[in-house]
């Protein structure tokens, strides 16, 4: 493991990006523990991206025009549909507070939660193009022992994916108090989150292979 990977992929990982607003706002809107679980989501998020990096299936996604603007669209549309959510105050990115206690529901929400950051991970096609791009800079395809150094460092970059990201989901809880007290903050909040989804939205769609 090289200082150089562990810098870039450092700044890789504290780039804000789209999970990175999902948790911040999941430490928000519903507490410390719900951004551990949206950070534990957007790292599962990355997984499939991995895989396909290690196998080679990001080749096929980065040659088939067809399929990476299938991925790509269906991320567009999904980080559209959290925006329009998050505007007008309701699904996981509420910020009123109204609805069944997260007592009556926690499990249930912290599992809508899990999915949805799973997901939002999950639809972007640049991830396999990054890592397919990123992993094989560090390890040469050919060496014997090719493998087990990708799945090491996929290891470390995932770690660090969710220690980041909790990070900021914890600190983003912190104030989850001042920022409930005061409901012009939390409509500013709430149209600034549909705003960058949007924001990020556009940019994927923008995205060429």
């Amino acid at each position: 493991m090289t200082l150089d990977f562990l810098l870039i992929a450092l700044i890789v990982v504290a780039t804000p990006g789209t999970g990175m607003i999902y948790t911040v706002a999941a430490g928000l809107t519903r507490g410390g523990r719900a951004s551990l679980v949206a950070a534990f989501g957007c790292t599962l998020g990355i997984v499939p991206h991995m895989i396909a990096a290690i196998t080679g299936l990001a080749a096929l996604l980065h040659a088939s025009a067809v399929l990476f603007d299938g991925v790509k669209y269906a991320g567009v549309a999904y980080l559209l549909w959290m925006a329009w959510q998050t505007w007008n105050d309701r699904g996981s990115l509420s910020l009123t507070g109204k609805g069944p206690s997260q007592k009556e529901n926690g499990a249930q929400s912290f599992m809508q939660v899990t999915i949805e950051a799973i997901v939002i991970n999950l639809l972007n096609p640049k991830l396999s193009i990054f890592f397919f791009a990123f992993l094989p800079q560090f390890v040469a395809t050919d060496a014997p022992d090719a493998l087990p150094r990708m799945l090491e460092m996929s290891g470390v970059f995932m770690a660090m994916t969710f220690g980041v990201f909790a990070l900021y989901g914890l600190f983003a809880a912190a104030v989850r108090d001042h920022v409930l007290s005061r409901p012009k903050v939390m409509l500013w909040l709430r149209r600034t989150f549909a705003a960058a989804f949007v924001a990020l939205g556009a940019k994927l769609a923008l995205t060429e292979r």
